[in-house]
Parts: structure tokens; sequence; C-alpha cells
């Protein structure tokens, strides 16, 4: 283990020496528990090392143990600001491996959670992103917006950020009765406040000069390293599942993949801002338009896989999520394994950072939009 700060003298090096720095694991820009060990010459970054495994929680072996049914809300567990997509992708994989036909009304539900959730993950990584960099007030621009979500996933879910909604088959209940009004009322809430966003960050001189030309990554890198979601699209690389490999109903809504081509933190920034907008075109085609009937078809109490292996993936705000189950024919999973976004997405920070200033690691960790219980779990 390094000490706080370590001179290193070698004959290959400068005369003053690199230093190596701590950042974390308790730090406020790393939104978790995350160890960055950096190596500097002056203020130029050399290396970055992440270290985990400071919130291990063994999470894929819990899930050995719980039934079919029990192990999708650990999921919420990992990155829970995308709870509700963590839960319908572990719900998917169950499904496939149980052959079960999903109600129309259950599929539309789903994706409306699962967009609604997607802004709210997108607002909350605006506001701490501008907040990263020094600009407070956007945090509590976004929060009103992010706040209205949780209000309207609380009537029907019982809960603002765990949700535990999604079940093998559907959704555990009905939506609440104010649910469309509700949306509808966020939609043009989110319409009208928009422009400020473009206002006190997007369009700031300022913030558009520490993100231009910082954290280059080029296509060819983002595809080598795994990277998915935001990250890979702002490398111009297209990875969103729902255009790639549509589920649910995505293949009947019209939506843009967002993809930019600057290879830099602007470009990644970009693409969160503009997929909030093509989210909310995706919930404005589905609010008036949730077919009667079931929310959840009829499944067994105790679920039992067939003896193979089941994978799906579906697109969290962060990228990529893949849930591979193997059952031997019981009530629980012989093995399961999560391809999480984050994990991907953080192995490229020593990529993006070596060369640059150690004042813009902040600005490209933030882009990168890393929630540390995803990647350690």
């Amino acid at each position: 283990m390094y000490r706080e700060t370590d001179i290193i003298q070698s004959a290959d090096q400068s005369p003053e020496g690199d230093m190596i720095i701590n950042v974390g694991p308790q730090h406020p820009a790393t939104h978790g528990v995350l160890h960055l060990v950096i190596t500097l010459n002056g203020e130029t970054i050399k290396k970055v090392e992440p270290h985990l495994g400071y919130i291990h929680r063994s999470i894929e072996k819990m899930c050995e143990s719980l039934s079919y049914r029990q192990f999708i809300y650990v999921t919420s567990r990992m990155d829970y600001l995308s709870a509700h997509i963590n839960n319908h992708a572990c719900a998917l994989c169950v499904e496939k491996g149980l052959q079960v036909e999903i109600p129309e009304r259950a599929k539309v539900i789903r994706v409306l959670m699962d967009e609604l959730t997607r802004i709210a993950s997108h607002e909350l990584w605006w506001g701490a992103m501008a907040m990263d960099l020094g600009a407070f007030t956007p945090f509590f621009h976004a929060f009103r917006e992010r706040e209205t979500i949780n209000d309207i996933m609380e009537e029907t879910c019982g809960a603002r950020l765990t949700m535990n909604y999604m079940v093998p088959g559907g959704v555990m209940h009905d939506i609440h009765p104010n649910f469309q009004r509700r949306v509808k009322e966020f939609i043009q809430l989110y319409k009208s406040k928009i422009h400020e966003y473009d206002e006190l960050v997007t369009g700031n001189i300022i913030f558009q000069n520490r993100m231009k030309g910082v954290g280059m990554l080029s296509a060819e890198d983002a595809i080598s390293y795994g990277c998915t979601g935001p990250v890979a699209r702002g490398s111009g690389v297209s990875s969103d599942i729902r255009k790639v490999q549509p589920y649910e109903i995505y293949d009947k809504l019209e939506f843009d993949e967002v993809l930019e081509t600057g290879c830099d933190s602007f470009a990644r920034y970009l693409i969160r801002i503009k997929e909030m907008n093509q989210s909310i075109r995706i919930v404005e085609q589905l609010i008036d338009n949730i077919p009667e009937g079931d929310f959840q078809a009829k499944t067994k109490a105790v679920l039992k896989l067939p003896k193979g292996e089941f994978y799906t993936r579906v697109e969290t705000a962060r990228g990529e999520l893949g849930v591979y189950i193997v059952s031997e024919g019981g009530t629980t999973p012989y093995r399961i394994k999560f391809r999480s976004p984050g994990f991907s997405n953080l192995s490229v920070l020593d990529k993006i950072a070596r060369g640059g200033k150690i004042g813009d690691l902040i600005a490209m960790m933030g882009t990168l939009d890393l929630v540390i219980p995803d990647i350690d779990r």
C-alpha cells in the first residue's frame, strides 16, 4: 500500500522524480469507494491505477443461494441508479429459460419505467458532473426534475431508489391511477426547463474549455476496452442494445441512437444530454398507449429453470448489462455472472488520462459516469 505521497527516483526519470498520490478511497469525486493511485510528473499524469475491493459483497455468489424470484432484487444494489433496468435484465433472463409470454401491458409498463429511470440517472449525473467542476447551482436544477420522477416511482412502486418492481412474467402490480397524469406533467416540466441546462452548463464557455479536447478516446480504443453506453457512443461506436438487439417493444418505437464523433469528454457529455431527449420521445409515444390487460403472466410460485445456460442483455443508463445464468434444473441458479458496463468503462480511465493534467482528471472521470457498487460487487 502506498503512503499518501511518495517520491520515486530512478535513472530513467526526471531529476525531480515522479510523485505518486492517492485519490480515495474516500473522495467526493469518485462517487463511491474507489481508490486511484496516480503517478505524476509535475502536473502531467503518467499512470492511473484503480484499486477495487473496498465494498465487495460477493453478489454473484450470494445469488446462487437465492430463488429465481429473490435474486432479481439483489441487483438493485449494484447500479442503484439503474435499479429498474437491472431487475428488468434479470427478469428477461429468467423468462427466457421459462419460455413464458409476457403480456403487452407489462412490456409497455416496463419500458416506461426503464426510460424514466434513464432520465433520472442522467439528471443525477448532470448535476454531479457540474458540481465536480465547481458549478454548484446545476445540482439543484437537476434534482428538481429527478425528484419529480422519484415521486412518480414511489407512488407506483412504493420506493424511490431500489424499487423492486419487476418480476418474472411482468411487473409486481399495476401502475397507480395517477401514473399517466403525473408522467405527462413531468414531460411538460422537463420540456420547459431543458433550456436551462444549455444556459447553465452546455453552452458555458468555461465548461466547454474544461471538456473539449480532454480525455480523448478513439473508436478503436473504445471497442478494444469493451466500452459500451455513452462512453462508447461518444467515440462514434454504435452500441445501444435497444437498437442493436431490441428487447420488449423497442423495435416498435421511434427513437434515435445518439452518436458523437468528438471522442472527448464534451462528446460523452452531449450523449447523455441528448439521450434524455430521446427517452422523453419514447415516454411520449407510450404514455397514452398503454394497452389494457394483465400486468403479469401466470407463473408458478416456485420457479425452476430447465437445465442449460441462458443469457440476456439490456441497455442501462451506463451501457450494456449482461445476465448469464447456468441452471441445473433446480430452484436456485447454479452459477450467475453479471457483465456490468462500469468495469469496462473504468478500465479506460488510465488510457484517456495519460498525458493529461491532474486538474482534468475529475472531468474525465465524471464523463465515465461510474457507479462503484456496480463495478465492485
